[in-house]
C-alpha cells in the first residue's frame, strides 16, 4: 500500500507544480475550499503528535469545521511554491498522520486529488484496486466518524465495473469504482458515471 501512496502523492505534486495562479485559487469540489486550500490541508498528511494537538488547539466545534479552519490558515501562510516543496520532499515517506491508519491516507489522497483535478478539468486516473480498498474502508469504518455521506448510498448494492468489488444491498448501482468512491465521499460530481436501477434515486439523495 506505501508504494501506491508514495505514486499518489508524486502524482499530486506534479499536478500542483503545473498549475497556473488562477488554478490555484478555483474552487475545488469541497464546499468553501479553494485549490489552496486543498493544498494546504494535504501538507498534513504525515503530522506528528505535537502537531495533532497543536490542530486539537484550533478545535471549531466538529472535525469538517475544524479541517476547514485549519486549511484556510495553512494556505494564508503557505504560498503555492512552498507546499509543492513540502509535499515533493515527504513524498517518500512511509508514515501517515498520528490517530489514522494507511487507509485513510491513502483515501484522503485519492479523494483530495480529484478535488483537485477535476473542477479544473484536468484528469488523473485513481489505481482501481487502490480506490477499492477506500472505498471498502470509508464504508465501514467506525473511527474516524464515519462520513455523513455512507448514510445516503445505505440501501443501495454498489458495484464496479472496472474492478472486482461490490458492497451491500438493494438497487443495484454500477461504475467506475472511481466513481463510487466519490459517490460515498459525498461528491456528486461523479453521478453521470453511474448506471443502474438504483442510479438515479441515489443521485437524488446525494442532493
Amino acid at each position: 500500500m506505501w508504494d501506491v501512496i508514495i505514486a499518489e502523492r508524486v502524482a499530486l505534486t506534479d499536478l500542483l507544480a503545473s498549475l497556473s495562479p488562477d488554478e490555484w485559487e478555483h474552487p475545488s469540489l469541497c464546499a468553501d475550499w479553494t485549490v489552496h486550500d486543498v493544498a494546504a490541508h494535504m501538507t498534513l498528511q504525515q503530522v506528528s503528535l505535537a502537531g495533532l494537538f497543536g490542530i486539537l488547539r484550533q478545535w471549531q466545534g466538529s472535525i469538517d469545521r475544524t479541517n476547514h479552519h485549519v486549511a484556510k490558515r495553512l494556505a494564508a501562510s503557505k504560498p503555492p511554491e512552498r507546499i509543492v516543496a513540502e509535499l515533493r520532499a515527504t513524498a517518500n515517506n512511509r508514515r501517515g498522520s498520528t490517530g489514522v491508519s494507511r487507509l485513510e491516507t491513502l483515501t484522503d489522497l485519492l479523494v483530495h486529488t480529484q478535488d483537485i483535478a477535476r473542477p479544473l478539468g484536468r484528469t488523473h486516473d485513481m489505481p482501481p484496486a487502490a480506490a477499492a480498498l477506500a472505498a471498502t474502508r470509508v464504508l465501514t469504518m467506525r473511527w474516524p466518524p464515519p462520513l455523513p455521506a455512507t448514510r445516503k448510498v445505505a440501501g443501495f448494492r454498489l458495484v464496479a465495473t472496472d474492478t472486482d468489488w461490490s458492497y451491500g444491498g438493494g438497487p443495484e448501482v454500477r461504475g467506475p469504482i472511481s466513481a463510487l468512491l466519490l459517490v460515498c465521499t459525498g461528491r456528486r460530481i461523479a453521478a453521470p458515471e453511474l448506471s443502474g436501477e438504483g442510479a438515479t434515486q441515489l443521485v437524488a439523495r446525494i442532493g
